[in-house]
């Protein structure tokens, strides 16, 4: 079959589905630093990146047969993956709210961007910083605030025991300290 006839899938919702949704009638809470990082990804992606796959997609169709052209179907491929991209950050940072932690600087209730430091059950002593679903990083001990420890955590003070529900079963976690950046 000819491959002018036959279709390429988009595959539009490959980033969404690896990301959580955000719950339906709350807002894309961020900070801004995350909001920052967005912006500078899709400036860059914009800018830099589409434009040089552009030129080289240009350049391999020039060549002739496109069928057998590693650069030119490679290129679309990469155009479509950046194409992606650029929509899936442009909703998000359409819908995102920028809520800077450093506003409650000196509290002790948590709330978004609080780093938190809570003991368990077992004693075992962890601190985790409530972030904004697009920039949590599980290995820097960042979760999002849509995650079950943070729910549990949101609105308790030091010196709380909250309840917090996992797979395994309820378990109560007493939170120890809650910090905030200092204002800029």
């Amino acid at each position: 079959m000819n491959k002018a006839f036959t279709k390429e899938t988009d595959g539009d919702d490959d980033d969404e589905a690896s990301l959580p949704e955000i719950p339906a009638g709350t807002k894309n809470y961020i900070t801004p630093h995350g909001y920052a990082q967005l912006r500078t990804e899709l400036l860059q992606l914009i800018d830099e990146e589409r434009p040089k796959v552009v030129e080289v997609v240009h350049w391999a169709a020039s060549n002739g047969d496109r069928s057998e052209n590693g650069d030119y179907l490679y290129g679309k491929k990469r155009l479509r993956e950046i194409d992606r991209r650029i929509r899936f950050l442009t909703k998000r940072l359409e819908i995102a709210q920028v809520a800077d932690p450093a506003a409650h600087h000196g509290s002790d209730q948590v709330f978004f961007g609080a780093t938190v430091t809570y003991v368990d059950e077992a004693g075992e002593e962890r601190t985790i910083t409530i972030m904004g679903i697009d920039e949590a990083d599980h290995a820097r001990e960042q979760v999002s605030w849509i995650s079950p420890i943070a729910r549990a955590l949101l609105k308790a003070r030091t010196g709380d025991v909250v309840k917090l529900v996992t797979p395994a079963g309820p378990h109560e976690i007493e939170v120890l300290r809650v910090e905030y950046p200092a204002p800029a």
